[in-house]
């Protein structure tokens, strides 16, 4: 494709009149792993008991035909998105997802069940990161679980975290690169709770107790993830913001911040200068919020585009875990990872491409004028065309021609299944 190649060093002209080197660009963009989750290719079913029903604020929508059944079919799935994206990334593994002969509850869970996973990846060359699963499982059915006033309930969540902790840290210790480790609870109540504080009690010893034995950074890395509400659980959740921001900060824990886990005014991108003043790493579950946290397929929309920024402005990249977390059920699975996947990175590319330190420039001398207008002039600057190109030398499909291949994968696999 010589346009790709012409347009491209048009485009570089272009952007080298403010300063800004594109294959400079381009590769800081190749070494940026995204860490893909897994739950897309199925719908948060997991293999544990895949005909079991989602709970705990979970939802998903569709019935799309194809859905991975297995690990196997999962795996192979994510190796087909995998070929249309550009770059290295990573795979995000909830604990339900483990190659299990029978049944194995979740306080059993051990490496063996995800060595299948530890040797795909190595076999791939990329990382693996983890999650417990503390849903969908007769142990939430109330609607709470580590804060839970059952110390049985509550002893078998933290049984299940704890084994969590040792399959990521191995996963870590095999891979040569940290897993991180994100837990996320979906207690609370659909109605005005009296004890409030008891709860949140309850769930800071428990997290406590989970972390109570000390693994290296090089191996995990363990993040806490807040939610300001849930499906049965409107009024209160034990694991809000303010809960998990102290728990972080006083625990040097890592912030897990989901765009679809505030209040609908609330962006994340807003959040991340003000949260890594007071954290170390930090955690992101990127996704789109539709009037509430419904986890659509992200899209490059200003929001997106602004966390990218953020993370670029404040030179927060090294210090951003970036993962995806959306679900959808009612569109080819697999052309939903590889639109998320592409669009986070086209995000991404958009703000390394920003002439920065010019900007950064105009606010310190208050010349607000300057600082809004080249703002504006840069929105129309030939990002598609470094695009382009970064998907035609990373041998990835060029524009839309990606989706024929999903198209022919939906033929030849996901029909037949």
């Amino acid at each position: 494709m010589d346009y790709v190649k012409e347009s491209y060093e048009l485009a570089k002209k272009r952007y080298a009149q403010y300063g800004i080197d594109t294959d400079a660009a381009l590769e800081q963009l190749k070494s940026i792993a995204i860490s893909m989750h897994c739950w897309q290719g199925d719908d948060v079913i997991g293999f544990e008991n895949p005909d079991g029903e989602l709970t705990g604020g979970i939802q998903t929508t569709g019935n799309y035909p194809g859905k991975a059944t297995t690990p196997d079919e999962l795996r192979a799935d994510i190796e087909k998105a995998f070929s249309m994206i550009p770059g290295k990334h990573r795979i995000n593994l909830h604990a339900i997802y483990g190659d299990f002969e029978g049944n194995v509850d979740r306080d059993k869970v051990e490496v063996k069940h995800f060595q299948k996973w530890i040797d795909w990846a190595k076999k791939n060359g990329i990382g693996l990161d983890f999650n417990p699963t503390c849903f969908s499982h007769p142990n939430s059915s109330d609607g709470l679980t580590i804060s839970h006033p059952n110390p049985v309930i509550r002893e078998y969540w933290i049984r299940h975290c704890k084994a969590c902790r040792k399959i990521a840290a191995h996963m870590g210790k095999e891979l040569g690169t940290p897993t991180v480790t994100n837990f996320w609870f979906p207690d609370g109540m659909k109605d005005n709770p009296v004890n409030k504080l008891g709860f949140r009690k309850l769930m800071m010893e428990g997290l406590d107790e989970v972390f109570s034995e000390e693994y290296p950074e090089e191996y995990t890395l363990d993040a806490v993830e807040s939610k300001v509400f849930g499906i049965g659980a409107e009024s209160y959740t034990v694991g809000s913001n303010e809960f998990c921001m102290g728990y972080a900060v006083s625990r040097k824990k890592l912030v897990c911040l989901d765009a679809g886990h505030f209040h609908p005014t609330e962006v994340i991108s807003d959040k991340l200068s003000a949260v890594s003043l007071f954290t170390g790493d930090i955690l992101l579950h990127v996704s789109r919020p539709v009037r509430w946290d419904s986890d659509h397929v992200i899209i490059l929309d200003d929001e997106l585009k602004n966390i990218a920024i953020e993370l670029v402005r404040g030179g927060l990249l090294s210090r951003t875990h970036i993962g995806l977390d959306y679900f959808d059920a009612s569109i080819n699975r697999i052309a939903a990872w590889v639109i998320g996947m592409r669009n986070m990175q086209k995000a991404l590319l958009n703000a390394l491409l920003e002439p920065t330190a010019m900007l950064q420039k105009y606010e310190a001398d208050l010349d607000y004028t300057s600082r809004l207008a080249m703002t504006e002039e840069i929105k129309t600057l030939p990002m598609g065309a470094v695009w382009d190109y970064f998907c035609q030398i990373n041998n990835v499909p060029v524009g839309d021609a990606w989706l024929a291949e999903v198209r022919a994968y939906e033929k030849d696999v996901l029909s037949k299944r």
